[in-house]
């Protein structure tokens, strides 16, 4: 979801940069960053307040991170392609489920004004589902493993991981996807490609590099 269809990425970079700087660090940039995203956000706060030696504890710096998040959430808008490609997929009556590392109090900040697209998804799985064990979030596969579970139970159907497209942004969402079995559409950020290195070797041939979601066509699977 972040940096794939809403560009919340950028702001918690924003709201990151902030914190770091009020304590004569940073700024965040993307060799440290892209370890961050579609992490859990404990883990997402750990690897910061570590890299950054900050003198705060984890619920000191998620207070500050929440205080300033509340104020830009309601800022956030859908990526280039992203509300076309949801209203495309419903229209053609595929399946489609969101699977987020956001835990629910997030989601909701960032999708309240934008329900027009987000009230189109069959099944949402957040980074908080009690049904997903503590340390199993993202580049762990249960996050969308139990997103096709709920699916095929609310259509009483049989689709398999190997029959699955997963959009992702992020390297460890990738690495979810593919451990999943599922095949992957990466649509990393712009800025990111100064530090992904091979992308064909994280890829292993199980997905696409698109430039961003306008990019992609759903001839080409056969939709």
């Amino acid at each position: 979801m972040d940096g794939l269809l809403i560009n919340t990425e950028d702001l918690y970079t924003v709201v990151t940069n902030e914190i770091l700087a009020e304590h004569g660090k940073g700024p965040l940039k993307w060799d440290v960053k892209i370890q961050l995203q579609g992490l859990p956000g404990p883990e997402a706060t750990k690897k910061v307040l570590d890299h950054f030696e900050l003198p705060l504890t984890s619920e000191q710096f998620n207070e500050l991170q929440v205080a300033k998040q509340l104020s830009k959430w309601p800022t956030c808008s859908f990526l280039p392609g992203a509300l076309d490609l949801i209203k495309d997929l419903k229209a053609r009556n595929i399946p489609i489920a969101l699977c987020t590392s956001s835990a629910e109090h997030k989601y909701e900040g960032k999708t309240s004004h934008l329900r027009h697209g987000f009230d189109l998804f069959d099944v949402t799985i957040m980074g908080d589902d009690p049904r997903i064990q503590p340390g199993k979030g993202k580049p762990h596969p249960d996050i969308y493993l139990l997103g096709l579970n709920e699916l095929n139970r609310k259509f009483k159907t049989d689709i398999k991981p190997e029959e699955c497209l997963v959009f992702e942004d992020g390297v460890p969402g990738v690495k979810a996807a593919k451990s999943a079995g599922a095949f992957v559409v990466w649509v990393p950020h712009p800025e990111a490609y100064e530090v992904l290195g091979d992308t064909d070797a994280i890829l292993e041939g199980k997905g696409i590099l698109l430039p961003s979601l306008m990019h992609f066509d759903l001839a080409r699977f056969g939709f």
